[in-house]
């Protein structure tokens, strides 16, 4: 299984920034895809999921209205769109795979991270 993860970058507050994260070797329609973030001396944090199958998507609070996940099945991919970025938005970010049914912070698949940085 691989998650490569692209597209992070250096953006001024205010900015978008598209993630994609190409999967291979895994039966997507199983699972959850998530992405986190880990902010410099932070523990890594849950910023949201679509379960594949579904396209039904969750976020954490602070990400709502500005971060949109979606997925392409063609190519295996699922996109962190993240607009009207802040600063505290920088961190380094990981896509991950989780079975279906199991809990959000049960992660089976780690991709490597990419990192973001919003400079004000």
């Amino acid at each position: 299984v691989q998650l490569q993860a692209s597209g992070g970058g250096l953006v001024q507050a205010g900015g978008s920034l598209r993630l994609s994260c190409a999967a291979s070797g895994i039966t997507l329609s199983r699972y959850v895809m998530a992405w986190f973030r880990q902010a410099p001396g932070k523990e890594r944090e849950f910023v949201g999921d679509i379960i594949w199958v579904a396209g039904t998507t969750t976020y954490v609070d602070s990400v709502k209205g500005r971060f949109t996940i979606s997925r392409d099945n063609a190519k295996n991919t699922v996109y962190l769109q993240m607009n009207s970025l802040k600063p505290e938005d920088t961190a380094v970010y990981y896509c991950a795979a989780r079975l279906l049914f199991k809990g959000r912070f049960n992660t089976d698949y780690w991709g490597q991270g990419t990192q973001v940085t919003v400079s004000s």
